[in-house]
């Protein structure tokens, strides 16, 4: 489960089925997070990739540390 108080971060781009579910989820939920669309910022691409060493979107944080993607944002929110 997700503290509501939790501090979400999520790496998207447009045209990303993943990425439209993983926020949908979260907003279902009544969680706020804070979108940073990576489609055409280089300089958000190499922040996302430095943070996670990952490639793959979307890119979920709560409070700061990387859990993972739409899948694992599912089996949080279970």
């Amino acid at each position: 489960m997700i503290d509501p108080d939790s501090s979400i971060e999520i790496y998207t781009i447009r045209a990303c089925g993943f990425c439209a579910m993983a926020k949908e989820m979260l907003q279902s939920h009544g969680i706020h997070y804070m979108e940073h669309d990576v489609t055409s910022d280089a300089l958000k691409r190499r922040e996302m990739l430095r943070r996670s060493r990952s490639r793959g979107l979307p890119q979920i944080f709560i409070d700061g540390e990387f859990v993972g993607g739409c899948h694992e944002l599912k089996e949080l929110l279970d």
